[in-house]
């Protein structure tokens, strides 16, 4: 597939990225930012066809998310499985599996306007006298990979409140702000439909979830923003609360 027409430009990865230079001293880090650039991809919010740059990253460690918010949907006989990725996700080439034998079909949605590096051959060739790069980047990686095994273990309770309740404080782990109150706020695009995607449920039902746990005071929808009250065990307790309590 050929890539679409981008807005364009090159970036300092580890300008846009400094965790990647962590393990590096401060000469070292000097020396590493002039030669660790890469080209990177504007991408406006709405559906993009990401998969069309793999090919420009098929040989280097892939492609970075440098900012925003982007949801990869899976789909597989007609049911859909979304992934939120953003700043730090590594997305490899070589993740795609042509051996499978499951018909399926993966669509990039972007939420909020997003950058994408081009980590190429050339730019690995260019960090290979820092390891520790090309290290950090391996464990993004295996984060990726852990964090979705959570999800995936949130998605197997069998009670929607308690599947919505624990992902939104998964999030909250990566993208939430503890408030003066002690709140947390997420600020994210959550719609009641992603989130039935991100947990495996129908809107209706990720609807009455969340009513519930609005009711007991412990989720807020405010625009784009969310905010938790409580704890996780406050909200663990509320979830599994019976339905139709006995009077």
């Amino acid at each position: 597939m050929k890539p679409p027409a981008p807005r364009l430009r090159r970036c300092y990865v580890l300008d846009e990225d400094p965790d990647l230079a962590g393990g590096l001293e401060p000469n070292m880090r000097v020396a590493a930012r002039q030669l660790a650039t890469a080209p990177v991809v504007l991408l406006l919010a709405g559906p993009q066809p990401l998969q069309a740059w793999y090919g420009c990253a098929i040989r280097g460690p892939g492609l970075l998310v440098i900012e925003g918010v982007i949801a990869r949907e899976l789909r597989v006989a007609c049911r859909v499985a979304t992934e939120l990725l953003g700043p730090g996700d590594l997305l490899r080439p070589w993740d795609l599996d042509t051996q499978e034998l499951v018909p399926r079909e993966v669509v990039w949605r972007v939420l909020d306007d997003a950058k994408v590096a081009l980590l190429d051959e050339s730019f690995a060739h260019r960090i290979r006298q820092w390891p520790s790069i090309a290290e950090e980047l391996l464990a993004r990686a295996e984060r990726r990979a852990e964090s979705l095994a959570i999800e995936r273990a949130i998605a197997s309770h069998p009670r929607v409140d308690m599947r919505v309740s624990m992902l939104l404080w998964h999030l909250a782990g990566r993208w939430g702000k503890v408030q003066t109150d002690g709140a947390v706020r997420i600020g994210l695009p959550l719609t009641h439909r992603l989130l039935g995607e991100l947990v495996g449920a129908e809107r209706p039902s990720v609807s009455h979830a969340l009513g519930r746990l609005a009711k007991a005071g412990l989720v807020k929808q405010d625009g784009r923003d969310w905010t938790l009250s409580g704890t996780p065990a406050d909200h663990a307790e509320a979830a599994l609360r019976p339905l139709h309590p006995h009077v």
